[in-house]
């Protein structure tokens, strides 16, 4: 059992190496003290997720279970504060400052509601064998748990941040069908979204259609909108197979890719270690979730069963999701790269997600 948490913590911590070394390719180039201490307060978040996993690694994780619903409510308060005290940046207020740390409850909402819609969708019947879920009408299958889900969404989108938004009804939609509800609730719910479409668009903000027709089309804005994601694919083509090399990018370092630390560091990364660089983090990336999908089938309990597929899907959501932003295979959404994009919130929470796992692999023999 502590093999696997130990493949866990070993492929997070390599990615974390690679991340780091993305960034500080990326930003050491840059004027001021800001930039010169990014790579460093990147470390500093990895050493508080590591604390952070092996807390959670010997938390027992049917404790999460009785604070669940507190678990919930707290994260509603935060981000409903986020709009009290939260902290403006680039035209977004998504952050809350904790002494000298600032914190974005987005992050921590994707996993929260991965604990609570396991919980929600794992509650057995009185003779304490077969699920509730596979019985459960469609009040309580889709309109009770969509009705959790739209307050902490409503919220996100509102910062504004469509993208972790999004990320979480994507998380709920992936829970439906991991849960084993009637199959028809689901499709139900994709209908109803696909015919609300037109409502949705018509209440986006201009600059989030806008991200949308650039991605179905680049050069509708080639030195505005669309410059972004036309850059991310210059960088990450011009790497070739074997990269230019670690320092040697030119798109990231020379300025021409923003966010190259963050929400685009797959570019930074490709570009410099290439396509064979790009396929060896994909890979960490499999062995990663595939850890996590192990640990699932290999549990008897439901929740911790539900648990650990949800947060392989959550992991798995946001890497493809972020990769195919910088392919320009989705539209651009803010969605961080785990483990390798800048942020101390996305990295602490993933830390925390990944000690979950490793409870349960623990864990998981008692029940």
């Amino acid at each position: 059992m502590r093999n696997v948490s130990l493949k866990i913590f070993i492929i997070a911590l390599l990615i974390c190496i690679l991340g780091v070394l993305s960034i500080y390719s990326s930003t050491y180039r840059k004027e001021g003290e800001l930039w010169q201490n990014t790579y460093q307060r990147q470390i500093l978040w990895i050493v508080i997720g590591i604390v952070i996993f092996q807390l959670f690694s010997n938390l027992n994780y049917r404790r999460i279970w009785d604070i669940t619903n507190v678990l919930y409510w707290v994260m509603v308060v935060l981000l409903f504060m986020v709009f009290i005290l939260g902290i403006v940046r680039l035209g977004a207020q998504r952050w809350l400052r904790f002494a000298w740390f600032n914190f974005q409850p987005s992050e921590a909402a994707k996993l929260i509601m991965v604990i609570f819609l396991a919980r929600y969708f794992s509650a057995k019947s009185v003779d304490d064998i077969a699920l509730k879920a596979g019985s459960f009408g469609l009040f309580r299958a889709l309109i009770l748990p969509f009705i959790f889900v739209a307050i902490p969404v409503l919220f996100i989108v509102e910062q504004p941040d469509l993208g972790s938004g999004a990320m979480v009804f994507l998380i709920f939609l992936g829970m439906l069908f991991l849960s084993k509800i009637r199959i028809k609730y689901a499709f139900m719910l994709l209908l109803i979204l696909g015919m609300a479409v037109p409502v949705v668009w018509n209440h986006m903000r201009d600059y989030q259609k806008e991200r949308i027709m650039v991605f179905l089309n680049p050069n509708v804005d080639p030195l505005g909108a669309g410059y972004t994601i036309i850059q991310a694919k210059i960088a990450i083509g011009s790497g070739g197979f074997l990269g230019k090399g670690w320092l040697s990018g030119t798109q990231s370092q020379l300025r021409f890719l923003p966010e190259s630390h963050t929400d685009f560091v797959f570019s930074t990364f490709t570009e410099e270690w290439g396509f064979a660089g790009g396929l060896i983090l994909i890979f960490l990336y499999y062995l990663l979730i595939r850890q996590a999908i192990v640990i699932a089938e290999k549990t008897s309990d439901h929740f911790g069963r539900l648990l650990s597929l949800g947060i392989a899907l959550m992991l798995g959501m946001q890497i493809a999701v972020n990769i195919a932003m910088n392919l320009g295979l989705a539209p651009v959404v803010g969605i961080p790269l785990p483990l390798m994009s800048y942020g101390g919130s996305s990295v602490i929470v993933t830390f925390a997600a990944l000690g979950m796992l490793a409870n349960i692999n623990k864990t998981r023999a008692v029940f």
